[in-house]
């Protein structure tokens, strides 16, 4: 039962967190690297996670690029619930009857109205992301917030959705959802990718700070 319940804290961090290395993972969960090892490699066997390198990062005493590991999207699938089959079935309906569209903003409503009190209006950007961040993680979207290049954006990085077979039938939502962010954040944000669509993470990108030209 532990062999299995490290297995799955080991999935939920790769779906969470990643992409993320062996070592990372052995420290954060206080077991051996060889015993983070064999969960890894029964999860890449079993089809839940894959290796890609990590840039910029090698292995201490050789050239090679350490080993990260992202969860598959069979691996995203396997964290859902027993409901998926169901919710699609009833997309499908709502779809075919002309409710989907108002099923979907009422359920991003519910969602940003949960979110809201949680986000500080008057914090400047980078803080009111991290309480998004902290209640959207509370309800089960594994979300962590990352620097974006050159230090002017953060990503927001979802690594479960517990509606991502919904998603999957239904792209409608994640669009309304993004729309959701950015009236919570009242910022603009792009989404750059999604589980739904098939990457490893749902990424959205959230200016925080304004370039300046350089003086010539």
């Amino acid at each position: 039962m532990a062999s299995d319940t490290t297995r799955d804290r080991v999935l939920g961090l790769i779906a969470s967190a990643g992409p993320i290395t062996a070592a990372w993972l052995a420290e954060e969960l206080g077991v051996t690297p060889a015993g983070v090892r064999r969960h890894l490699g029964a999860l890449v066997d079993d089809g839940l996670i894959a290796e890609q390198e990590q840039p910029g990062t090698h292995v201490r005493g050789r050239g090679r690029p350490a080993k990260s590991y992202v969860a598959t999207t069979d691996g995203q699938r396997s964290l859902t619930t027993a409901y998926s089959a169901v919710a699609v079935d009833a997309v499908s309906f709502m779809r075919e009857h002309g409710h989907l569209d108002e099923f979907v903003e009422a359920r991003l409503a519910e969602l940003e109205a949960s979110v809201r009190d949680a986000v500080p209006t008057d914090a400047p950007v980078k803080d009111r992301v991290d309480a998004l961040a902290a209640a959207l993680a509370e309800q089960g979207y594994a979300t962590s917030v990352r620097p974006g290049p050159g230090g002017f954006t953060v990503q927001v990085c979802q690594g479960h959705c517990p509606v991502q077979s919904i998603a999957e039938e239904a792209p409608e939502w994640c669009e309304a959802e993004t729309r959701a962010f950015s009236r919570v954040l009242d910022v603009h944000v792009q989404r750059l990718s999604t589980l739904a669509g098939g990457a490893h993470v749902c990424t959205t990108t959230i200016p925080v700070a304004v370039a300046t030209p350089k003086e010539g």
